[in-house]
């Protein structure tokens, strides 16, 4: 924690947690709001379903790669520079999609996208742990868990009425303003947060032996399988919502907001749980709970789609009940990432985005188009993905009991 945190920030913690939320927000809004635009982008560019998959696969990957070294560099850097050096790279990319003429032109701008976009949730991270102490720390970060599972939800919804009112461009347009708006924001408020004397040298030898120490920790790995891969458990559905929702459920595209406001009010539910229960209970307990509900979510919906015909009474309840269960543990669990190596909280933050979004890539990619027309199938990959993080928390639980059994202070 940065020894003059408080005389950094002199105005209402909420408000710096907003900040850091919006940054947090720009990857998965990113993904998601062109999604609704794909029919009229195929038609506009005369692009194939297979060049329409490329865009989404090229900022995922893009995404994932670059995310390695977004927290090292903000590590030797300081936060502040890799913040806006992201941002303004990712609005000019915006900018560069917009105004494709040709589907190559679309693939290469997303992939610059993706290469800018991750540093805003990499760095923010870095920044709450530098800025306060564990408790408060904790219910900072369930604040941007709240920005982070919303923003999967609602990026589709805007995103589908620009591209109908507007057209396609202005889905990147928009995507253009936020960066600018990001940006500025960012340049006028941002503290930042990392002294120069607990910089980490730049050079080559000392990033790979940080990456082969953090890489090489079973602990650091069990907690990043545990924190990113249960997101997917909900993110699965977020990804086939027009065939689940439309085809499976037999909803009208007006109907939609019934499905993302059951996740969004799962996702903010817990979220603000996860603050609540700040310093009052164990960490390992409240993750423990977490994994609890989704389970028994999890379990519940794959038995009710295999003994009962898929319906909108029914079907949608249990995705925001798992939201809540993921949202409840998520903040707790990262936290414990950041603080296994303090002198590298960047780095840190940046593998734990690595594994999460590798795992968003793999789904999005590969899994979902398998699954989408499905709600069995849905249910049973959703709480395979779940079982995963299960399995991690668990064998980590019981190699270190000593881990996450403290309270924060």
């Amino acid at each position: 924690m940065h020894p003059q945190a408080q005389a950094l920030w002199r105005g209402p913690r909420w408000i710096l947690a907003i900040l850091l939320a919006l940054l947090g927000m720009v990857g998965p809004f990113s993904i998601d709001t062109y999604l609704p635009a794909f029919p009229a982008i195929t038609q506009a560019l005369q692009a194939t379903p297979v060049e329409m998959q490329q865009t989404l696969s090229a900022y995922l990957f893009a995404f994932a790669f670059m995310a390695l070294f977004h927290g090292a560099l903000s590590d030797s850097l300081g936060r502040r520079p890799v913040v806006l050096w992201g941002l303004a790279v990712f609005t000019l990319a915006s900018a560069g999609c917009a105004l494709s003429d040709s589907i190559g032109a679309l693939v290469l701008f997303r992939a610059l996208q993706g290469l800018s976009a991750g540093a805003g949730i990499v760095v923010s991270r870095a920044v709450i742990r530098d800025m306060f102490p564990p408790a408060q720390a904790q219910q900072v970060m369930s604040q941007v868990t709240i920005f982070f599972g919303v923003a999967p939800a609602i990026a589709p919804i805007v995103g589908g009425w620009l591209a109908v009112h507007l057209g396609w461009h202005s889905v990147f347009w928009f995507l253009t303003g936020v960066g600018v708006c990001l940006w500025l924001a960012n340049y006028r408020w941002l503290p930042e947060s990392l002294p120069p004397s607990e910089r980490q040298p730049i050079h080559f030898g000392h990033l790979l032996r940080g990456y082969w120490e953090l890489g090489t920790s079973p602990r650091f790995m069990l907690l990043a399988l545990a924190s990113g891969i249960p997101f997917n458990g909900m993110f699965l559905y977020v990804l086939s919502a027009p065939a689940f929702l439309g085809g499976v459920l037999g909803l009208e595209p007006t109907q939609f907001f019934w499905f993302f406001l059951v996740t969004i009010s799962g996702i903010m539910g817990g979220a603000w749980m996860s603050g609540r229960l700040a310093g009052r209970i164990a960490p390992k307990r409240q993750i423990r709970h977490g994994f609890l509900i989704m389970l028994l979510i999890a379990a519940l919906n794959l038995v009710a789609n295999l003994l009962l015909a898929p319906h909108v009474l029914w079907a949608l309840l249990p995705i925001g009940i798992f939201s809540f269960g993921w949202a409840l543990m998520v903040p707790v669990v990262t936290l414990l990432v950041l603080d296994l190596h303090p002198q590298r909280r960047g780095m840190a933050s940046s593998l734990q985005a690595f594994v999460g979004s590798t795992a968003n890539g793999i789904v999005a990619g590969m899994v979902a188009p398998l699954v989408m027309y499905s709600a069995v199938a849905l249910a049973s990959v959703s709480l395979l993905l779940m079982l995963i993080g299960l399995v991690a928390w668990i064998y980590l639980h019981h190699r270190w009991p000593d881990i996450g059994r403290h309270s924060t202070h």
